[in-house]
């Protein structure tokens, strides 16, 4: 059974830095590429970075050179650091695996106040 957990979300102030992590428990997962979304209170969910089984990464042209994607396969686990914090930036991040089917973890929420 496929099952992603994220954590790290909080409040912080603009121009502060937050470090989400995504423990992933599935069969063969490093082959896989994953990814974060982000959905803000009335707003559709968006596509954040993705980063492949080989380590190449993308990223949404709003968090280019703030956020950076990575993953560490020995401890199950993709993060997403993420710099110089914006309040655009606040919405519930959730982490995806993408595959056959896709998989989502239950998101967690990040505020930015100004």
């Amino acid at each position: 059974q496929v099952r992603l957990v994220e954590s790290g979300g909080g409040l912080v102030q603009a121009g502060g830095s937050l470090r989400l992590s995504c423990v992933v428990s599935a069969n063969n997962w490093m082959i896989n590429t994953m990814a974060w979304h982000r959905q803000a209170p009335g707003k559709q969910r968006e596509l954040v970075a993705t980063i492949t089984g080989g380590g190449t990464t993308v990223y949404a042209d709003s968090v280019k050179g703030r956020f950076t994607i990575s993953r560490d396969n020995a401890k199950s686990s993709v993060f997403l650091q993420m710099n110089s914090l914006k309040p655009e930036d606040t919405a519930v991040y959730y982490c995806r695996l993408i595959g056959a089917r896709d998989y989502w973890g239950q998101g967690t929420q990040v505020t930015v106040s100004s």
